[in-house]
């Protein structure tokens, strides 16, 4: 189940470079092109899902490995201790620019409690 048309599945299928931070069956890690702090990398199935509004009984085993990718990524990334934010934008009003479900790993410095910006 791959979109041809979606960046994000090229990227899977290596069709586009990245830099791979983690990868199993299920899923792929890359470090974002746009960081928006030290450590940013896009954690994605590797199935295409446009979205959360997606997610079924078909699919949710990779939605569940994603969770669980997340730890590895913190350990890999040296930043399990001193922590990390995981964002999922969904749908055009929340952001979500590609349309591959796709989860922001945001780390390295303090974030603070603030997620919206003005």
């Amino acid at each position: 189940m791959m979109d041809e048309n979606c960046i994000f599945c090229k990227i899977i299928k290596g069709e586009i470079p990245s830099t791979m931070v983690y990868e199993d069956e299920y899923v792929c890690a890359f470090k974002d092109l746009h960081p928006v702090a030290p450590v940013h990398v896009l954690v994605i199935p590797k199935v295409h899902i446009k979205s959360l509004e997606e997610v079924n009984e078909e699919n949710a085993i990779y939605v569940g490995k994603v969770q669980e990718a997340f730890k590895k990524v913190a350990q890999i990334m040296g930043v399990n201790e001193s922590g990390y934010r995981v964002i999922c934008n969904c749908g055009e009003d929340a952001g979500q620019e590609v349309k591959h479900l796709h989860y922001h790993f945001i780390a390295g410095k303090k974030l603070g409690p603030k997620i919206i910006h003005d």
